[in-house]
């Protein structure tokens, strides 16, 4: 049994390893393949904002998906479709081709991060918090390692095919596993009374609590992504400091996601984390508007540990839950329109830097964006479980 649990346990963590590889294997090579393909500037805008709408569109429909294949089977058609979609990627000839087997990787992607929470829900009730800092130590560590290894890859080899393409392998590595998995499978609706109806989900309080301190997170998150490295450069810091800091923005997240579980033991419930993880927020995005040159590291790291409200919200959704399907329609419900809504601070943040010619104005919206990740937050980590707001014919 204790053999069995490490084994699926090391498959979930497999499998937010492959979640962010689609994404930042792309980032890192833009240049490169816009230039073979002949991509407008238009289209590589699209593509760059393809990822926030995957997510927030697959997202939403993976739960149906779940209840009609069984939690094991599509977690392994979101691997199958992210090794698809990476393999066909490296070997696309057209702009079209290559948005395309983008989308297949980007929908697998998303259908991933939606079965994470219920993953760790059904197969370690006792430990979620635990599995849940693992895997999401194994999303920043996708997303990192993608970034940084598709460029050596690619000058190795001469080719931007292979760095975006050798994550296929990775992708198969963590599907062979899953494939032995599918004859247990675990349904999330067995029977009508098992069913949370989406409209009482809607309803609750959690539920947009959850939704509005997701959306914040993730908008900053890819503001920080897209923008912070221009932001430092424009304030005279060199190109090559400015993606070292943001690699140490992003590496910090990892131990601080590994120490949640301590933290949540200690502190949960009392709204003390998501204050933090706000207050932190803040702070660094206004040390950039009031010092941008001075101390860029440290405003780094305090972005990089605020950004610890990512994993959080995910483990929230895990333990504001008590069943299966209870997760997994918070799951979907929080994740779909959290990634759409977030996925209109990037884009904003570049439009009013257009529009004024400076960055205070948005890194002045990006500093309420912790205020909203503090005051939604509390209201998550005092909340009672979404079954027990729900009428009991609707609990199972």
């Amino acid at each position: 049994m204790r053999a069995g649990r490490w084994f699926t346990g090391a498959t979930i963590v497999l499998l937010a390893l492959n979640l962010r590889s689609a994404v930042g294997s792309v980032g890192v090579l833009l240049s490169a393949v816009t230039d073979d393909l002949g991509m407008s500037a238009t289209t590589a805008g699209v593509l760059t904002t393809l990822p926030m709408v995957c997510f927030a569109v697959v997202g939403l429909s993976t739960g149906a998906i779940v209840r009609r294949l069984g939690l094991h089977r599509t977690t392994a058609l979101a691997l199958a479709l992210v090794l698809v979609g990476l393999g066909t990627r490296a070997v696309a000839d057209s702009t079209v081709a290559f948005l395309a087997t983008s989308v297949l990787a980007l929908g697998g992607a998303a259908m991933g991060n939606v079965v994470l929470p219920p993953l760790a829900r059904t197969h370690f009730p006792d430990r979620v918090a635990g599995i849940s800092a693992l895997y999401g130590a194994a999303l920043i560590a996708s997303g990192t390692l993608s970034s940084s290894l598709s460029v050596p890859a690619a000058e190795a080899f001469g080719s931007w095919r292979v760095g975006v393409g050798l994550w296929s392998a990775l992708a198969l590595l963590a599907l062979l596993p899953w494939l032995t998995l599918l004859s247990r499978d675990v349904r999330t609706s067995l029977a009508p009374t098992d069913r949370l109806p989406t409209g009482q989900v809607l309803r609750s309080p959690l539920t947009w609590a959850l939704v509005v301190c997701f959306a914040a997170q993730s908008g900053g998150a890819y503001a920080q992504f897209g923008w912070f490295a221009s932001i430092v450069v424009d304030a005279g810091t060199g190109p090559a400091t400015a993606g070292a800091l943001l690699g140490l923005l992003t590496g910090v997240g990892i131990p601080l996601t590994l120490c949640l579980p301590w933290l949540i033991a200690r502190l949960g419930g009392t709204g003390v984390l998501p204050v933090a993880f706000g207050a932190l927020t803040v702070a660094g995005w206004t040390g950039l508007v009031l010092a941008p040159s001075t101390a860029p590291a440290l405003w780094a790291v305090l972005l990089g540990l605020g950004s610890g409200a990512f994993t959080w919200c995910l483990t929230m959704i895990g333990q504001r839950t008590r069943t299966t399907a209870g997760t997994t329609a918070l799951s979907s419900l929080v994740q779909g329109p959290g990634y759409l809504v977030g996925g209109l601070v990037p884009f904003g943040t570049g439009a009013l830097h257009d529009v004024t010619g400076s960055w205070t104005p948005p890194l002045v919206g990006l500093a309420a964006l912790g205020v909203l990740i503090a005051v939604a937050g509390t209201l998550v980590d005092r909340s009672t479980p979404l079954e027990d707001r729900l009428v009991p014919t609707s609990r199972g």
